[in-house]
């Protein structure tokens, strides 16, 4: 009876165990491309966020020119600012600054390049007064904010005020600042600011 046993016995076992071996091998090379596929997205998110934060200084750098350049100076176009195409004394609403094609593309190989920019990104800047024309924001059509002069009153109505005279917000247009981050494994990202 045991050498029919034997004789019954053609490696079954060991065609079984090959299909398992295989089946094994494909499930840990999945998941190997699974862990590879997760991690390339969480570095690209992380690229992608620093750029925002990167974006920070891009703003900085145009509102330290708005500080160091008022007056006359941003009643008109100045579109040689600092070595590039940076201010613009309108809002210029036909302007694409995404490049989606919603509009006429604004071109930031012309913008104005941020020096302070961290290795391996490029941060420019656009700014636009958000005015309908140029010229003084308080004879155009701008968007701004407008303050009455102080009084004695004792309510200042949410006006910041010291002792008991409120104290008076001058008239100023908003300026819309845009700015391109350009970064490692071809991050890009950009930062709206709204500034007065």
């Amino acid at each position: 009876m045991r050498p029919a046993l034997r004789c019954a016995q053609r490696g079954a076992v060991l065609f079984i165990a090959l299909i398992v071996l295989v089946a094994m091998s494909l499930a840990g090379i999945a998941l190997m491309r699974g862990v590879d596929t997760g991690q390339l997205i969480a570095g690209n998110l992380a690229f992608r966020q620093n750029a925002m934060h990167v974006g920070d200084i891009g703003v900085e750098a145009a509102r330290a020119w708005l500080v160091t350049n008022g007056g006359g100076t941003l009643y008109n176009n100045q579109p040689a600012v600092t070595g590039g195409t940076g201010y613009w004394a309108n809002s210029q609403d036909d302007l694409d600054l995404l490049g989606n094609g919603s509009g006429v593309d604004f071109d930031w190989s012309t913008a104005t390049s941020v020096a302070t920019a961290p290795a391996g990104y490029t941060v420019k800047y656009v700014i636009h007064r958000l005015c309908s024309t140029t010229g003084d924001p308080a004879s155009g059509n701008c968007a701004k904010t407008t303050g009455a002069s102080g009084t004695t009153a004792s309510g200042t109505k949410g006006v910041a005020a010291y002792g008991s005279f409120a104290l008076s917000a001058p008239t100023n247009a908003f300026y819309r600042i845009t700015v391109q981050v350009t970064g490692p494994r071809n991050a890009l990202s950009y930062v709206q600011a709204t500034v007065f």
